[in-house]
């Protein structure tokens, strides 16, 4: 009989780490909370084994027991409890519930062991609002943890208020909420941009912004003249509409000069207020008015008030939206029925135990708060607070009919008058607001005010929806359509295309000639990349912009009417892709980089990683894939859209087998058709074949010998195909695609300083050195054949970011030594955790042993840790005609360096050698003798007796 453990003595459930995903990732299509925890001692403690746990968490909350989990049925997630689960997965339902008590139905979660870490977990789940999401994430290990240990002083009660407080204090208002949830039916995305309620709809050029109800198309000026409440009245008065007799004064002895003149009763209310704040109506005497006055002048910004005639009847919420009607509202003050048998104060008890009543505008109702003006009220109408008013009278506690002073709502909208939906309707024209919220007065709204009496007593800018979308009395009105239909109209675009571009190597240079034939044609193209963000040809940040926050800084830019995201591993993994979905996804190939981080540590993880952008392609978009990595090619069976393939292979190769066997079912590939004049990218469609342009011929490959730079460029035409950019149009913009310091700036810049060629690349991993190498291969052979003279020598400078594994680290250096017949090592400014010159060793360890192996071009490596002491070493080695590669981290600050070193420096060096009567340096046959007996690398290098070259 197995034995069961007995409770642990103190719960160890804990937090190790938390992210936020923005965008689709590695877990999810959507955003989510990525929990790491470690169960410690609970790991051997499932939930079965421990006595009342079930039990308390049902208790605390209830509605777990409608969780479906795996089983897939209501009850799955108690059987799991009951069955025995871990304490991770516990946390991950117990967070998805909290938010569902808020109001956030969420029902997406997983719970998965971290690989090699027994104990942790990754505890995923879904989010409306990620503070809300943390916070429940948060509450729930606590729950987990005092639920294990039976911890008495755990109040489970005040946790759970506070925890609904703070989602109350960071969820949209009701109109707000109204107008997102309608854009998100149209497939509208839309970004919060405060923590307030100032939304952004839609992306780049087509982004609209709304705070509550103002919009992107309210005049400024139109809100100007809604906020003062005296030129208003003027205003509609000229236009024949009815409005009370008004003025407006400073002083209580000038209110009540105007209350006089106008007759009593009166309404004294401030210019600039609003939600009815320090509005008194019915004040029928001067002892009235100057009791009011205070009140009124204490919620004045100005000083200024309006005193103006009251109009006697009901209060009227119209809803205009651009210049029609779309709701109208009865809005009923604060107020109790008496059942004879209760207090007033009991009753107002009663009526705010009313779950949709809460604070301010958090819900569709209002508290109902008793003031000393209240109070007052309540006594004019013969009862006090203690009084038990009799059945079926109407007690009120408010003058005005605002909701923000707990008033109800009664939905009249198809019950109007045409006359007086007009003169609303008029109203809002001459203000001028696009959303306006006309408050009538009158005895009858179905009657017309004209000949009933009645008159608009106020025009208001940013009205508020809840009293219509959520009615106390009658049907709701689904208001937020026409305000969006405003903003967007049927058939008008709200998103820019997007393409996002990864892989191991060359997603940049990718990004750019994406970039650039879409400039050709006429597109404002936003595009991030690792060296920055860039809105039309114009750089607006310098930074490592490859990852979320940078695309969504791209999306938020109103000139952007296409964009291109240079997408990196370590974003996905940070914070997912930043954006809900992407037109065409690239992947350029996957290659062993970044390994040993974040839990990445096989090519196959990594390339699951950049799969997500794959993932996040829609069912009318395209991925396009390299047919010729296994890894890349596997990324067809996780998109839902159609696919790109290309291919550099040869016809009657595998890979082209594979593509051929597509094209017959009509898909679309970019290959290459070998000539006797060369190699020909052609576009396929199906049976169709499209010529595009001769590979040698496009200036980014350097006649050909840029093979990785052939594949960029065919990558880069499946995308602009995949968006059905013209064929001429295309061909035109890989042909005016170069690698200057322009266009591409760090990518395979190629310059003459002093008769050196000299390379400027980013290169940095394995797999681009071996594409770089094989470069260089090529472009020699290109220029011995020229020439027809002898080879020059290579000089590399290569480096290694400090975050990679030691083997990775090595392995550079062993790659590079197979094409370089000198090697200076540098290293990043940024070390990444390493102590200054460890990468730079690993890096010459890696080219010593394949030195040592005779089986390389390389004699002879460096270290030069300071990249431009680094570029100034290189320089002095080189012999005009030489060829200097130079794998740079900073590549601005290496081209200034360049520059200097082509004015005065270079030729001073080369001067100051002749002087001394040295012999030219010859790199190749160049050794370090202090590597030789296996010390550390000197500042010298000792001349070997071998032919110059």
């Amino acid at each position: 009989m197995t034995s069961t453990p007995s409770a642990p003595a103190a719960p160890e459930l804990q937090i190790v780490e938390s992210r936020v995903y923005r965008g689709p990732n590695i877990w999810n299509y959507e955003q989510a909370v990525h929990l790491v925890v470690d169960l410690g001692i609970l790991e051997e403690y499932p939930s079965h084994t421990l006595p009342g746990f079930t039990e308390q968490v049902l208790e605390w909350l209830p509605g777990l027991g409608q969780h479906t989990c795996s089983r897939g049925r209501v009850g799955g997630f108690v059987e799991r409890l009951q069955e025995g689960t871990w304490m991770g997965h516990v946390a991950e339902h117990l967070a998805l519930q909290l938010q569902a008590e808020a109001g956030h139905d969420m029902r997406r979660g997983k719970t998965r062991m971290v690989r090699g870490v027994p104990g942790r977990y990754n505890v995923i789940f879904g989010f409306l609002d990620e503070r809300v999401g943390l916070a429940a994430g948060r509450l729930a290990v606590r729950m987990v943890n005092s639920a294990v240990a039976h911890d008495p002083d755990f109040d489970f009660a005040t946790e759970l208020d506070d925890f609904l407080r703070l989602a109350e204090r960071t969820a949209f208002g009701p109109s707000t909420a109204a107008i997102i949830e309608e854009a998100q039916a149209r497939d509208i995305p839309w970004l919060r941009l405060n923590t307030a309620s100032l939304v952004q709809l839609g992306q780049g050029v087509h982004a609209q912004r709304i705070r509550a109800t103002m919009t992107s198309r309210t005049g400024a000026l139109a809100v100007d003249i809604a906020g003062d409440k005296a030129l208003t009245n003027t205003l509609l008065s000229s236009a024949g509409l009815p409005v009370p007799a008004s003025d407006t004064v400073r002083t209580e002895d000038g209110a009540v000069a105007v209350a006089e003149r106008i007759g009593y009763p009166v309404v004294v209310k401030p210019l600039d207020g609003n939600h009815g704040r320090g509005v008194g109506i019915d004040l029928r005497d001067e002892v009235a008015v100057r009791a009011h006055w205070p009140t009124a002048h204490a919620q004045s910004r100005r000083g200024i008030m309006v005193v103006e005639s009251f109009i006697t009847g009901n209060d009227y919420r119209c809803l205009i939206v651009g210049g029609r009607m779309q709701a109208i509202a009865e809005r009923v003050p604060a107020h109790v029925i008496g059942d004879g048998t209760h207090t007033v104060s009991e009753l107002v008890e009663t009526t705010n135990a009313d779950p949709r009543r809460g604070v301010g505008h958090e819900k569709v109702l209002t508290r109902i708060t008793v003031t000393d003006g209240a109070v007052e009220l309540v006594r004019q109408q013969g009862y006090e607070m203690d009084d038990v008013p009799p059945e079926g009278e109407m007690v009120r506690l408010a003058l005005t009919g605002n909701m923000s002073t707990g008033g109800i709502s009664v939905d009249r909208t198809f019950d109007a008058h045409p006359e007086n939906v007009e003169i609303a309707e008029e109203a809002a024209r001459l203000i001028g607001l696009d959303v306006a919220g006309i408050d009538f007065i009158c005895p009858d709204i179905s009657a017309p005010v004209r000949e009933t009496g009645g008159a608009i007593c106020e025009v208001n800018a940013a009205p508020g929806f809840r009293m219509h979308t959520h009615p106390t009395v009658g049907e709701p009105q689904y208001i937020a359509k026409p305000v969006v239909d405003l903003l967007f109209p049927p058939g008008s675009p709200s998103r820019v295309p997007i393409v996002a571009v990864t892989g191991t190597n060359g997603k940049t240079t990718t990004s750019r000639m994406i970039a650039h034939i879409m400039k050709g044609l006429g597109r404002q193209v936003g595009m991030t990349s690792t060296d920055g963000i860039v809105i039309d040809e114009r750089l607006v940040k310098r930074s490592d912009a490859s990852g979320p926050k940078s695309a969504r800084m791209v999306l938020q830019n109103p000139r952007v009417d296409f964009a291109v995201m240079e997408v990196a591993r370590g974003g996905i993994l940070r914070e997912g892709l930043g954006y809900d979905r992407n037109d065409v996804a690239v992947v350029t190939n996957v290659a062993a980089d970044h390994l040993g981080l974040r839990g990445i540590d096989t090519v196959e993880q990594l390339a699951a990683v950049k799969r997500v952008v794959v993932e996040a392609v829609p069912r009318d978009g395209f991925a396009v894939l390299n047919a010729d990595d296994p890894n890349v090619r596997e990324m067809r069976r996780h998109c839902s859209g159609g696919v790109v393939w290309f291919s550099m292979q040869p016809p009657g190769s595998p890979e082209r087998a594979f593509i051929d066997a597509r094209l017959r079912r009509g898909g679309r590939a970019v290959v290459l058709e070998p000539s006797d004049r060369g190699e020909m990218i052609v576009i396929r469609h199906g049976r169709r074949s499209m010529q595009l342009a001769w590979t040698h011929l496009l200036p980014s490959t350097f006649g050909g010998a840029a093979r990785f730079n052939v594949a960029n460029a065919m990558a880069a035409a499946g995308a602009a195909f995949a968006v059905d950019a013209p064929l001429h149009d295309i061909r035109q913009g890989l042909r005016t695609f170069t690698t200057s310091y322009y266009l591409s700036p760090g990518r395979l810049n190629m310059l003459d300083v002093k008769g050196v060629s000299v390379v400027v690349d980013y290169c940095h991993n394995p797999a681009g050195m071996r594409a770089l190498g094989e470069f260089v291969d090529n472009l020699s052979e290109q220029r011995a054949h020229q020439s027809g003279a002898v080879r020059a020598a290579r000089i590399g400078i290569i480096g290694a970011a400090g975050d990679r594994r030691d083997a990775d680290i090595r392995e550079l250096g062993e790659v590079a030594a197979q094409f370089f017949d000198v090697l200076v090592v540098r290293e990043d400014d940024n070390r990444r955790g390493r102590p200054h010159g460890a990468a730079a060793e690993l890096v010459a360890e890696g080219v010593r042993a394949r030195i040592q192996s005779g089986e390389v071009r390389a004699k002879s490596v460096r270290v030069v840790p300071e990249e431009v002491d680094a570029v100034r070493e290189s320089m002095v080695l080189a012999n005009p005609g030489d060829l200097v590669v130079m794998c740079v981290d900073k590549h601005a600050r290496v081209l200034t360096e360049l520059e200097s070193l082509g004015n005065s420096a270079y030729a001073g060096a080369r001067a100051d050698e002749e002087r001394a009567g040295d012999p030219d340096l010859d790199p190749v046959e160049l050794h370090d003798a202090a590597e030789a007996s296996g010390q550390e690398a000197r500042t010298d290098y000792v001349d070997a007796e071998a032919p110059a070259l």
